[in-house]
Parts: C-alpha cells; sequence; structure tokens
C-alpha cells in the first residue's frame, strides 16, 4: 500500500479530467480475472472512488483465470447478467466479442474514442497495443495488462554451470543444453521449468509455436497451423525440458516458489510475476531476467498475453461512467502504478517517459527486459469455433503426456490435431 500512497498525487492528476458531477450515483459492476490481481485493482478502484465520489466501483469475485472468467461471461450473456466492465484476456477477446455482438451486449468503444480530443489515442496508445483490443476492425476494449514470456534465471547457478548471465542462450537448444548442466552441478536442484503442462491457458504453449515462425490457425480455414514440423519440434521441445533440461513436472506456483528458494536455474514465466518473485528472492541470491529465445530469429515471435478492459454496460449513465473509468485505469499514472507493483509492460506508451516508469526501470532492470522485445510481440490468438478454452484443456493432456513420457511427439503431434480441429469443427 505504501506503493500506491505514494502515487496517490499522480492520479489525482489523472483523475481531475475525469467523470463530471452527476446528479446520482452510479454503480459500475465490474469482474476481472485472478484474485491475486486483487493487489492492484482495489487500490485504484479506491482511488478512483475517491476522485469520482458518484460512481461507486463494485467487483464481483474475480475469476481464477481468463479461461474461467470467459466461461462465467458467456453464461451471464444468456441470462442477461453481464457486468458493465471486464478484463478479458486477449486470446478470448475476439470469441467473445463476436459472441456478445450478435445479442447486442457489448459496446464498441471507437464512438467514445472520437469524442475525445484528436491526439487521445496516438498520443497514449501506440498502433500495435491498440491492436490488441480489436475484432473484426471494431475497437471492443482497451489494452489494461500486457506481457510477453520472459526467462527468470539464477545467476549464480548459472555461473557455476559455465554460462554467462550477460549472454543467455537465445536459442533453446543452447538453453536446454545449459540448464542440464545446472542441473549437473547438483542434482537437488531443478535445471529449468517451463510449465506449459499445467498452466491454466495456452499462452506458453502459443509460445512454442510462435517462436519458430508459425501459426496457430492457418489463415480462412479451421485448420491448425502447427500440423507440420512446427507443431512435431514444439512436442519435441517440451518433451527435451524434462529429459534433457532437467525439469520437474511440478505445478506452476510450486515451479515459482522453487526459483525463488534458489533451486531451480532457469524459470519461464509471465513478468507479472515480477514484484513476486523479488520479494520471493530478497537478498538470498543474485538473478535476472532475459528475452524468450527464438530459434526463427526473423519471423519468430512471442504472444502478448494480458487483458482487455471491455464495456458491457447498456445504460446510457453507466456508459459514460464506464469510458472514464476505462481511461483512468489505462492512463500513464494508474499504469505506473500497475506496473511497478507486477512487472507488466505498461500499455500507455506515456508512462515509459521520465515522468514516469524510466527512473523505476533505471532502477530495477530484470524490470525492462519485457519492453525488449516487443518488436517480437505477436497477438495472443485465439480459434475459431468458440471452443478456445476446450482446446486448451484437451491441447494440455496432450503436451502433459508428451512431457511425461507416456507418448512420443510423433505419435502425440496427430492426436493434438485431432483434438484441435475437432473442436473448431
Amino acid at each position: 500500500m505504501k506503493l500506491v500512497k505514494k502515487f496517490l498525487t499522480g492520479l489525482t492528476l489523472a483523475a481531475t479530467a475525469s467523470l463530471s458531477v452527476q446528479a446520482q450515483t452510479v454503480t459500475l459492476d465490474v469482474l476481472y480475472c485472478y484474485p491475486s490481481f486483487a493487489r492492484f485493482h482495489e487500490p485504484l478502484a479506491a482511488e478512483y472512488m475517491k476522485q469520482n465520489p458518484n460512481v461507486k466501483i463494485q467487483f464481483r469475485a474475480p475469476s481464477a483465470s481468463y479461461d474461467e472468467g470467459h466461461q462465467v461471461i458467456l453464461r451471464s450473456a444468456v441470462t442477461n447478467q453481464l457486468p458493465d466492465v471486464y478484463y478479458a484476456g486477449f486470446h478470448l477477446l475476439g470469441e467473445m466479442a463476436r459472441t456478445l455482438e450478435k445479442r447486442n451486449q457489448i459496446t464498441d468503444l471507437s464512438t467514445f474514442i472520437k469524442g475525445e480530443p484528436a491526439n487521445f489515442a496516438v498520443s497514449n496508445f501506440a498502433p500495435r497495443m491498440m491492436s490488441l483490443s480489436q475484432v473484426d476492425g471494431k475497437q471492443y476494449g482497451m489494452a489494461f495488462n500486457a506481457s510477453s514470456p520472459i526467462m527468470y534465471f539464477n545467476t549464480e547457478l548459472v555461473k557455476k554451470a559455465g554460462g554467462d548471465p550477460r549472454n543467455m542462450p537465445t536459442n533453446w537448444n543452447d538453453l536446454i543444453t545449459l540448464a542440464g548442466k545446472i542441473n549437473a552441478q547438483n542434482k537437488d536442484n531443478n535445471g529449468m521449468s517451463y510449465d506449459v503442462h499445467a498452466w491454466p491457458d495456452d499462452w506458453l504453449f502459443q509460445g512454442l509455436i510462435y517462436q519458430q515462425g508459425g501459426k496457430l490457425v492457418e489463415p480462412g480455414t479451421k485448420k491448425a497451423g502447427f500440423n507440420n514440423e512446427v507443431g512435431l519440434n514444439a512436442l519435441k521441445t517440451a518433451r527435451r525440458f524434462v529429459t534433457d533440461g532437467k525439469m520437474q513436472l511440478v505445478d506452476w506456483d510450486q515451479s515459482r516458489q522453487q526459483f525463488g528458494a534458489g533451486k531451480t536455474g532457469i524459470l519461464f514465466s509471465t513478468p507479472a510475476h515480477l514484484k513476486i518473485v523479488t520479494d520471493m528472492v530478497g537478498g538470498k541470491f543474485e538473478w535476472g531476467t532475459a528475452r524468450f529465445p527464438l530459434d526463427n530469429k526473423t519471423q519468430g515471435g512471442v504472444p502478448t498475453g494480458g487483458n482487455a478492459v471491455v464495456m458491457l454496460a447498456k445504460d446510457p449513465a453507466k456508459q459514460k461512467a464506464a469510458w472514464d473509468f476505462i481511461k483512468f485505469v489505462t492512463s500513464p499514472e494508474a499504469q505506473k502504478i500497475v506496473v511497478e507493483m507486477t512487472g507488466y509492460l505498461p500499455t500507455n506508451q506515456r508512462a515509459l517517459g521520465a515522468d514516469y516508469l524510466a527512473p523505476f526501470y533505471d532502477k530495477n532492470p530484470n524490470f525492462r527486459t519485457a519492453t525488449t522485445q516487443i518488436d517480437k510481440s505477436l497477438p495472443w490468438g485465439g480459434y475459431p469455433g468458440g471452443q478456445s478454452v476446450r482446446i486448451w484443456r484437451a491441447q494440455r493432456d496432450v503436451v502433459a503426456a508428451v512431457m511425461r513420457g507416456e507418448k512420443t511427439p510423433e505419435a502425440a503431434l496427430p492426436e493434438l490435431i485431432k483434438a484441435t480441429e475437432g473442436l473448431m469443427e
């Protein structure tokens, strides 16, 4: 909370341009995902309400993940009990928007953006960031959190294994080899962790596809884009994490805890965990972060995780309040707080400036790493057919079986494709 209080003055400046005083109180029903994210949603809402006493932000119980939140929204749409504001995972935004649009239950924000000063969008949001929330040419949301997978490494363990913390591997073969050497130095240590087998969504799986320059879906079809060497290599690499990289197949939370305890050499995770890892490690050992390895340096990229804040309110007074709240949480002042409390990429480009995050990044270089791969950021995609959540759960079972050695990559790929394309149909 000290961090929040530190920046209340900045937030006050952002809020003074917000909602004008209204005749009666407007209550916004808001849903976000991941209960741990209360640490920044709650204080931001509190500050907004302080500056706008005629607006009440009322949070629903947060969903356990983006996939779970997506299911909540689809069920709520049927009963017409949608929240006024929702934070949708980028990979599910298209599926959600197309479903709700048919029922006139989601708002294109373009009209609200046009009502702002002419340079509002250009001065605050890069085109790539705006595109993350666009579906079929419509601006259905504004990017709130953004991330791409990064490498966390234990500097001391890397050095003991003969690695150079200043030049971590930039391809997967060298990375896995280094992880094996880390384990060879001490069999009690995990060489690495890449928890695709247990991740709640397909973000890390897409990372294995995109880093090769591969595609999730063949454009204009309902065919998997990785029914080829890309998909086979992804499965082979996942198996090598265990056999050669000496990865333990544990829960993703446990992997993070093991890294924080100094028992894991290399961990792949979201930059949203940077503050958590920083607190977990404390001063126990030296550690750093590095870019996500790419085997295809020209066409390879990383999936952009995170969420867009969308407006589902239909009442004009609630829409006005919702738009003002959306502007507030995506302002550079609010984004500064979110980044420093988590490690997420700022979605407002002004937040990178000297008045906001530049001094923080200078003092905390581990937090800067994700910003250096923005040029390799690709959309976190979904699947046509409205079954993206079920598709990942089916895919995860196959990937986990390969990592456990129960299926060979060659035998598993046709099963992976069948599960994917069958649900797209």
